[in-house]
């Protein structure tokens, strides 16, 4: 399966190295990824966090290795190593454990497309889009007007 993910990150650009991925608790990963949130940080951390473990083949259960994250991520180091040693963040991370336990969720991938539809595994992005544009079809139908249809542009309104 890391050889097939491989060879796909690689055809899309990619420079994925699960060949020296370590694996390891992300727990910790995750109460420092609900700190960064909480700094509009949260995108960059789980960008960083992923080049680390999926390129650079760090351990992202070793606290050094989340504090350097954290770091690259624009988060102050003093306060993301307290954060990371008081156990902040802890339940809201047992929260998510929790509903996810709830939804069925096993393994990662694992995307929720408004909190109705499931995608497990690594999809094609055609699948991906597909789900996107049905939920987002439900949930923001096309309004028409006089005949003439609504548009990311706007509406045709009749003079």
């Amino acid at each position: 399966m890391n050889e097939r993910v491989t060879r796909v990150a690689e055809d899309e650009g990619l420079a994925f190295r699960l060949d020296i991925a370590r694996p390891g608790n992300t727990f910790d990963a995750h109460r420092l990824l609900h700190f960064a949130t909480e700094r509009g940080r949260q995108n960059v951390l789980k960008e960083e966090l992923l080049a680390a473990y999926q390129t650079r083949g760090e351990a992202i259960g070793d606290p050094d290795v989340l504090v350097k994250a954290a770091v690259a991520s624009g988060l102050d180091e003093g306060e993301a190593r307290a954060a990371l040693e008081r156990g902040r963040n802890a339940d809201e991370v047992r929260a998510d454990e929790r509903a996810a336990e709830e939804i069925g969720i096993t393994g990662v991938p694992f995307f929720v497309f408004d909190g109705r539809y499931a995608v497990s595994g690594a999809q094609s992005s055609d699948v991906l889009l597909d789900v996107l544009q049905r939920a987002w079809s439900e949930r923001a139908p096309v309004q028409v007007l006089a005949g003439d249809a609504c548009g990311p542009d706007g509406c045709d309104m009749p003079a």
